[in-house]
Parts: structure tokens; sequence; C-alpha cells
């Protein structure tokens, strides 16, 4: 059970990821901050919180846990945690997006260790895990997969099919979840292409569902733990989240979600989150 003190650190490692996210996207003028934002706590939750099983020093450990970053767009938090777990030297965040840098806007499977799949095209990553998936049931390896969704990326068809699939292939070591902002590129989600009923629509397609806040790092840890125990069918956390969670002006501006925050508003942005 994690105690107190551990989700303290947690939270004081989601910061300063936050202010890894600022710097470097600050830095070029490039990258989706308020995307980023809103997931860092998930992904704090599983790289750190005991959740995901990896060797940062052994990246093709062929008994690790896979996490695959659908969400493409978010690459700016993927880097920055990828860093903190040793995976490579922070330095590498310095020239994110621009031409030379391996960091490139939208992760690229065989450019920097720990990341498992291209992706930045939206729909992909839950069909990329079943295929992890079903090829550790033939290897014999028992292997985690988690996939980080962007609710309106659910809009997208692909998605659907692959939940009917690992339904299908009774897939209880798949864990997706929604980083659930209720905005996308261009507006409110509900108003662009409305999901609801959204988790009704995964217990129809078999799936085991938690409900959580997704800033909240106790809540996540522990609907790790309960979908862990849930045997026969693929889960779904569904993180409830906040678009650009942590700077002000940027939570309550949806159009942040594909540009950096401006060097003048930097300091500002960064006395938010030290104060978070």
């Amino acid at each position: 059970m994690t105690n107190n003190a551990d989700i303290q650190a947690l939270k004081d490692k989601a910061r300063s990821l936050r202010l890894d996210v600022l710097d470097a996207t600050t830095k070029v003028q490039s990258g989706h901050v308020s995307s980023s934002y809103s997931s860092v706590e998930i992904l704090t939750a599983l790289y750190f919180g005991g959740v995901l099983r990896y060797r940062s020093d052994q990246p093709d450990w062929p008994a690790r846990d896979r996490f695959f970053l659908s969400k493409g767009h978010a690459a700016p938090i993927f880097y920055a945690v990828l860093a903190e777990a040793g995976y490579f030297d922070k330095a590498e965040l310095d020239g994110l997006r621009t031409i030379d840098c391996k960091a490139e806007g939208h992760p690229v499977q065989g450019t920097l260790p720990g990341i498992e799949t291209t992706s930045g095209s939206l729909g992909k990553g839950i069909s990329v895990a079943l295929g992890h998936v079903l090829a550790g049931r033939l290897s014999g390896l028992d292997y985690r997969c988690y996939v980080l969704l962007g609710d309106g990326e659910c809009q997208e068809g692909q998605i659907w099919e692959a939940a009917m699939s690992t339904s299908h292939w009774q897939a209880d070591n798949l864990v997706a979840i929604v980083d659930y902002n209720k905005y996308q590129e261009s507006g409110p989600v509900s108003r662009e292409m409305g999901i609801e009923p959204f988790t009704d629509k995964w217990q129809a397609f078999g799936w085991h569902v938690e409900v959580v806040d997704g800033h909240d790092i106790a809540q996540l840890l522990d609907a790790f733990e309960k979908c862990e125990q849930v045997k026969g069918k693929p889960s779904v956390i569904m993180a409830h989240t906040i678009k650009g969670k942590g700077v002000s002006f940027v939570e309550a501006d949806y159009t942040y979600h594909g540009k950096a925050i401006k060097p003048d508003l930097t300091e500002q942005a960064r006395e938010e989150l030290l104060c978070s």
C-alpha cells in the first residue's frame, strides 16, 4: 500500500515533470503543452508508482510491461517521463521537435529507448497493444500492456473495433486509460462529436471500468491495482482531467492544444506550477 509520504513524493515528481515540459516547449516555442499537462499524474503513477514493470537500462527486456502513447501529441510529457525514468539523458529534450533532435513532435519507434510504437495518427494504440498481448501469449510471457488514449481520439472508429477485439480475446492484461479532459484541438469534445454515454459504451463492449480523478495519484494507483485483479476482460480507467492542468491561463483556453506558452508568460506559468 502506498503511504502518504510516497504520494507526496509522486506529487513532487509530477510538478517537476510539468516544469520539464515547460522548459522544453518554451525553448523551441512548439509542442502540445495542455495535452501533456492533463496526463502528468497518469504517467507519474504508471512509471514511478510501482505499476509499470521496466528496466530503463534494458529497454528491450522481453518481460517488460509495455506502455503505448496512443495520443501521440502528448509527446513532451512522455519524453520527460522517459528521461526521468533513466531511459536517456534529459538533454535530449532541449531540441524538442527540431530537425536534428530524436525527440520528435510525435513519438517514433527506434528514435529513443522506451518508445514501443510510433504514434500521432490517432486511434491505433489499443490495436497495437492487443498485438503485443497476443504475442506475449504465444511466447509464454505475462507482461501487461497500458495504453493512454485521448477522449477526442475516441471518436475514431478504430478505437471501438479494437475495443471489441480486445474484449473478444479476453485480454485481461491490457489496461486503457482515457485522459478525459473534455477538449480536443478544435473545441469541446461534446460539441465536435459527443461520445457520451462514454462509460456505458466501454461496459457494453465488455470492459471493466474504473472512474477516477485523473489528477489524484492515490486514486490512480488504486484503480491500477483493481484492474490487475480483473480476469477474463480488459480494463479501462476513465481519468477525469483538466486540459492544461497547473497553469490557470492554459486551463482556461483550449487553443493551447497545439502551441507553447509564450516567453513573456513563462515566469507566471513557472510560479503557478511551483505553488501547485
